[in-house]
């Protein structure tokens, strides 16, 4: 027998709950941006420059002791943080002057005086970045993020019509927001492979998004005299199972690499993990719920459609 997440004739009144589901985003959205704004972004070196090593110990270090030795070895002032484990650290410098080989002696000076004081250290991942192609990364991560919002509000536009593009945009503004926000508070790494995880959130989204809408517009031409918070309540409910299934299938995946995954990508699959909740959540209760705010209507005709009597599966309010 095939396993159903989600049982047959499942009669939900989402957009019952639509002033609850837009309070709480809204409340996530400011809340986010409030992070953003005083505590802001952990910058990996892919954004701000300098040079990241990643060293491993054989028992947790006393941070305080260990930046005073490293800024005593004369590489410039250093920045240390807890990466995945206590015994873990990754230790950030200034990129020193010169070419790649200025580079390599900042960094053979750092291996020998610790590997000197610290026994049985590993150096796991050595990176060095130019604040000139750190410049570009944040620049091209900007355009790559706001671009895939203007074809996704431009797509949705001319799929569907307007106030689907309006919805489907404010939805995913909130994921994205919401998942940054998320990385001011814990101030986890940012960095490249985390605006790569961002796109991959908006492309899952748009995707779950896409399903709904297209399944409101279905139901607005087949049932032309329903109200249309039950043509939306009923469209929802229809493709709820698929929802549930691909977010939950995804979902156990990424939480296996996420207890089990090394932890360079600690940060993505994190970031995943939360945007596939946000992006589901923002779907089912925010997306489809914001056309009646938009002022969308169904297409009224003269005589019912006989069809919609027969609709078993709306939600009466």
């Amino acid at each position: 027998m095939p396993l159903k997440l989600v049982p047959d004739n499942t009669n939900i009144g989402f957009v019952r709950m639509r002033f609850i589901a837009f309070a709480l985003t809204l409340i996530l959205t400011l809340a986010s941006g409030a992070l953003l704004a005083t505590r802001g972004l952990n910058l990996g070196v892919d954004f701000v420059g300098g040079l990241t090593m990643e060293v491993e110990f054989t028992k947790p270090p006393a941070l305080d002791a260990l930046r005073t030795r490293v800024d005593n070895i004369g590489v410039g002032q250093s920045a240390l943080q807890e990466f995945g484990n206590a015994t873990t650290i990754l230790i950030k410098l200034p990129l020193p002057e010169g070419d790649q080989t200025a580079v390599q002696r900042v960094v053979a000076k750092v291996q020998t005086d610790l590997k000197a004081n610290y026994d049985g250290i590993n150096f796991r991942r050595v990176e060095s970045v130019s604040g000139k192609v750190s410049g570009e990364l944040i620049r091209d991560g900007l355009w790559a993020v706001g671009l895939s919002m203007l074809f996704v509000a431009l797509f949705t536009w001319f799929r569907f019509e307007w106030y689907f593009g309006i919805s489907t945009v404010v939805a995913l503004v909130h994921d994205v927001v919401v998942t940054m926000g998320f990385f001011a508070l814990t101030q986890l790494e940012f960095d490249l492979n985390i605006v790569a995880a961002v796109l991959t959130i908006i492309g899952y989204s748009l995707n779950d998004k896409v399903v709904i809408d297209d399944r409101i517009r279905e139901n607005l031409r087949k049932y032309r005299q329903m109200e249309i918070g039950q043509i939306i309540d009923l469209s929802v409910n229809e493709t709820l199972p698929r929802t549930v299934m691909t977010s939950v299938t995804l979902l156990a995946a990424l939480v296996a690499m996420l207890i089990l995954g090394p932890d360079v990508i600690f940060g993505f699959t994190a970031a995943m993990v939360l945007g596939i909740i946000i992006g589901t959540y923002s779907s089912i209760f925010v997306s489809s719920s914001l056309l009646i705010t938009l002022g969308v209507k169904s297409r009224a005709a003269p005589t019912e459609d006989k069809r919609a009597s027969g609709a078993e599966r709306v939600v009466r309010r």
